[in-house]
């Protein structure tokens, strides 16, 4: 039965887990049901303070013991708020603005649906039910324009590019939402809530065009802080000087020749940008509902607009929590096309593993402004290679079926476990239970206060080292109840990985991936780097240290780092040499008298070198 329950914990990789004060061993089936510590990486930042925990009621109406607080940023409140759901035994209602498809995507919208993903698995991880849902703007200024320039039908064109979108989000391992509605399909609610504003006198018709008249809601420009006097029509729209004051925005725009156009009480036309949000996540979540997400450049004008209208058309329209994440900087510089810096997802994924660029992303609080270099990206793909590497484990079980030299994924490090449990007992050693607690109150203080996933993922640092030590060092090896403590720490760091959708579906295809990235950024192959590690063998048997030095330099220089063991000589991707040393300030010992030492962030990894 306790098998069966940890699998279905495994399987779903979200539900909550609960600590309880513990003596100098715990049972293993209570450190395996618990998580744990912070090691601030150099590339990570935003610390998070600590709160009290207390209780709360799932939504699936069991009672569930929450052991953190959930608080979140309010950018309406402009402070920090206790996550309090609008049905606690119900679903939370989840809406985020989704992208415009007339182009690829670029790593701003990675950075806001990653962002939202993480949010979207620590509300599953907290036990609550979500319903998520995530537009595609399929019809649009910037999309008919595109059309036009390529000479093809608006709405294959942005088929297109959403298909290629829901392509890039898959690859960062975001979670489908529950509803991906297009705006092209809900014309008819479009109309409705815009003859139901028109009702209520909140708008006003000007041959074929419908505008939203801002003066009819006094409490305009509540959500971005600006006052009426200052604000301006949208981004995506010229001032009209029809309008009644200037800032007024349009529902409903003519038909023009050439545009695709919907019938309406006012004409043949289409929705204009902003109430297409409204409609859609009324229909799919109600007129009131939990969270409204997005890009911080969504706050004035669309989110602001998507108030006063959703307002006009219910007065009970009412969202708790408004939440946005800041922008993406290239090389310090705003990410624009005019500046030649704009940087797709997809060009970002040839050259690196796509959960790279997730982790890159995850080590800045989601809030703070993130700035995108090579440097940082591979400091970020390097943390991943040596999280993965720890976490494929080698494993020597003379007393299981598992005979032999045998790479491990973090499943078979449990069914080891499992295997073990029955001749050695359930208790784990004092200082895996420790590190367990740790990690489950690190991880949990962290997420819950405002998603802080730089903290949420410096706290692995601990167990990945507790776990290289009992695979790689004498002392480690020889350690009471190895495999059990390897296997539940692999628990543990798997749940943290899970939540922040960083689990690999195997971390030795992961392994490999991340290698085939490395050769290709070194632009060599695999078997020229086997051609210069056995150049350097025999240069070392010859005594030639210099030239062996130089190889090792040579392959250094472009990302490739060796290592020597009893077994011959490996390779790893690794930092540029030059990155290495400018970032960590590290610089290599000579062939002939040294310990290789691997840095991989606050963590080194030495090896022994045969010399």
């Amino acid at each position: 039965m306790a098998a069966a329950a940890a699998a279905a914990r495994r399987a779903a990789g979200l539900l909550p887990l609960l600590s309880s004060p513990s003596g100098a061993r715990i049972p293993l089936r209570r450190a395996l049901s618990m998580i744990p510590p912070p090691r601030s990486y150099r590339f990570l930042s935003h610390a998070a303070m600590p709160f009290s925990t207390s209780s709360a009621s799932a939504s699936n109406g069991a009672a569930v013991e929450r052991t953190r607080e959930l608080h979140l940023y309010n950018t309406k409140s402009r402070k920090k708020e206790h996550f309090r759901p609008r049905a606690p035994e119900g679903e939370v209602g989840m809406y985020v603005c989704g992208v415009t498809p007339y182009d690829d995507s670029h790593i701003g919208h990675a950075r806001a649906y990653v962002a939202f993903d993480v949010l979207y698995r620590y509300l599953r991880y907290l036990g609550y039910e979500v319903r998520y849902v995530r537009n595609f703007t399929d019809i649009d200024d910037k999309i008919i324009a595109r059309a036009n320039q390529l000479g093809e039908d608006p709405f294959c064109l942005s088929k297109r590019f959403s298909d290629d979108f829901l392509s890039d989000m898959a690859n960062l391992q975001c979670l489908p939402p529950s509803v991906e509605p297009r705006v092209s399909d809900h014309i008819d609610h479009i109309i409705t809530m815009i003859k139901q504003i028109l009702d209520n006198s909140c708008a006003y018709v000007v041959g074929g065009d419908v505008y939203f008249s801002v003066d009819s809601f006094p409490e305009y420009g509540e959500l971005s802080g600006r006052k009426l006097d200052d604000n301006r029509a949208g981004e995506r729209v010229a001032v009209d000087e029809r309008k009644r004051n200037p800032a007024d925005f349009a529902l409903w725009k003519a038909a023009k020749d050439g545009e695709p156009w919907w019938d309406s009480p006012w004409g043949p036309g289409r929705p204009g940008w902003h109430i297409e949000c409204s409609a859609m996540s009324a229909h799919y979540l109600g007129h009131s509902f939990d969270i409204h997400g997005g890009g911080e450049d969504l706050i004035f004008p669309h989110h602001e607009n998507e108030i006063a209208q959703s307002r006009a058309a219910c007065c009970d329209s009412s969202i708790n929590y408004w939440i946005h994440n800041g922008f993406v900087n290239v090389n310090s510089q705003k990410m624009s096309k005019s500046l030649g810096n704009f940087i797709t997802i997809r060009k970002v994924i040839e050259m690196y593993h796509p959960l790279a660029l997730r982790i890159f992303l995850l080590g800045t609080h989601y809030r703070s402004p993130i700035n995108y270099t090579i440097e940082q990206l591979n400091v970020a793909s390097d943390r991943l290679y040596y999280t993965y590497q720890v976490c494929a484990i080698y494993l020597f079980d003379r007393a299981s079926s598992y005979s032999g030299r045998a790479l491990c994924t973090l499943h078979d490090c449990e069914e080891i476990c499992q295997q073990q449990q029955s001749n050695s007992g359930d208790s784990l050693p004092a200082n895996t239970s420790s590190c367990i607690l740790k990690l489950h109150d690190e991880f949990e203080t962290s997420m819950s206060d405002d998603l802080h996933t730089s903290v949420a993922l410096a706290a692995i640092s601990e167990p990945l080292k507790i776990m290289n030590d009992l695979l790689h060092t004498r002392k480690g090896k020889k350690q009471e109840k190895r495999l059990e403590s390897l296997s539940a720490l692999a628990e543990k760091i798997r749940v943290v990985l899970s939540v922040l959708g960083l689990l690999p579906s195997s971390c030795h295809e992961a392994l490999q991936q991340l290698r085939e990235k490395a050769l290709r950024r070194a632009s060599i192959t695999e078997e020229h780097v086997r051609l210069k590690i056995e150049e350097r063998t025999a240069a070392r048997k010859a005594k030639q240290y210099e030239k062996s030095d130089e190889i090792r330099k040579e392959l250094a220089a472009v990302g490739i780092a060796l290592m020597d063991g009893p077994d011959g000589t490996t390779w790893r991707p690794s930092l540029p040499i030059s990155e290495e040393e400018e970032i960590n300030g590290v610089s290599e010992e000579p062939d002939y008298l040294r310990t290789l030492v691997v840095y991989s962030l606050d963590s080194y990894i030495s090896y022994e070198l045969m010399r």
